[in-house]
């Protein structure tokens, strides 16, 4: 990963600088599969990648019937896991939209993730995909001993994707999510949960910014002083130990990891360190998330808001 340039706008295509990625959704868009699944291919021994790549096609193709039609023509491993990825995505929409077909599709789904997990037995995506709805039906399998609240959920589910790949980003926030208030969840729970996980990982690792999505995840605008719980000194630490550990090990990913600078540039601007998430910005270039800036309004406003606290230019800016 090398950051670009600022040029005066920002870019919110998931992709990020990806640019495989960007280039594969194009002919995803247009009902064609085939570098798809080169795309693909190529990360099978890259779980980050492979879960990323996966995700972000889903999201192209889930109004479409690319996945069924690839699946029918070239019945590969590639096209199992986008056919699960593409059914959670078509499950948890309707489930969330009180859809009629939203039983139905979630059995769909299930039959997708387990043929994909079939396919590629040491491949976690497939598993990572069925976790996402676990919030559909509050698995309590008991918690593990070490934590305060000891909240019940998917726990097996979960172990089974961390023998597959221990530290998997996306496996341990769909993990952490079903332990939100809007999915039944409280907020003690997630914050017990988050600080458990995170601490568990290496220094270095992404997944020390969980707490901080838990933080995001429970900001209430109505309570007392609710913009300055960043400020408080367990929160501001949290932050500047992930800046000094992970932000350097970021530079050597294979993308930008967009999302997570953006989670890590807010909590440094609410905690009034703006050097610090001065050189986040920088090294998200013109990338950008609607998370964690949406929760407090509207993304790009807040977004550059942000950046002009730390001196750094915003689009439309003379």
């Amino acid at each position: 990963m090398a950051a670009e340039l600022f040029e005066g706008h920002y870019v919110w295509h998931p992709a990020a600088d990806d640019r495989v990625l960007a280039s594969v959704c194009v002919d995803v868009r247009a009902g064609r599969y085939r570098y798809a699944c080169e795309a693909l291919e190529e990360t099978r021994s890259d779980f980050a990648l492979r879960a990323h790549r996966s995700l972000v096609l889903a999201s192209e193709a889930a109004g479409t019937d690319l996945v069924e039609r690839w699946l029918d023509e070239e019945p590969t491993p590639e096209a199992a896991l986008m056919w699960a990825r593409v059914a959670v995505q078509r499950a948890l929409r309707a489930a969330d939209a009180r859809d009629g077909r939203a039983e139905a599709l979630e059995r769909i789904a299930l039959t997708a993730c387990d043929r994909a997990a079939a396919a590629t037995p040491e491949d976690p995506t497939p598993w990572v995909a069925k976790l996402a709805m676990a919030r559909l039906h509050r698995l309590r399998d008991p918690a593990p001993q070490g934590l305060l609240t000891a909240p019940p959920g998917p726990w097996r589910l979960f172990s089974h994707i961390l023998s597959l790949d221990p530290w998997h980003r996306e496996g341990h926030h769909r993990f952490l999510s079903c332990f939100f208030t809007r999915y039944g969840g409280s907020v003690n729970a997630a914050w017990d949960v988050a600080a458990f996980l995170s601490q568990r990982a290496p220094a270095d690792s992404a997944l020390r910014l969980l707490p901080l999505v838990a933080l995001v995840e429970s900001y209430n605008p109505t309570q007392l002083l609710a913009d300055r719980v960043w400020e408080q000194p367990q929160w501001r630490s949290t932050a500047l130990a992930i800046y000094q550990n992970w932000l350097p090990a970021a530079a050597g990913y294979r993308f930008t990891p967009v999302l997570d600078l953006a989670y890590l540039a807010h909590a440094l601007v609410m905690a009034e360190r703006e050097f610090e998430a001065r050189a986040v910005f920088t090294a998200m270039g013109p990338y950008a998330s609607r998370m964690p800036w949406s929760a407090f309004g509207d993304p790009a406003e807040q977004l550059s808001r942000a950046r002009r606290a730390c001196g750094l230019p915003v689009p439309g800016a003379a």
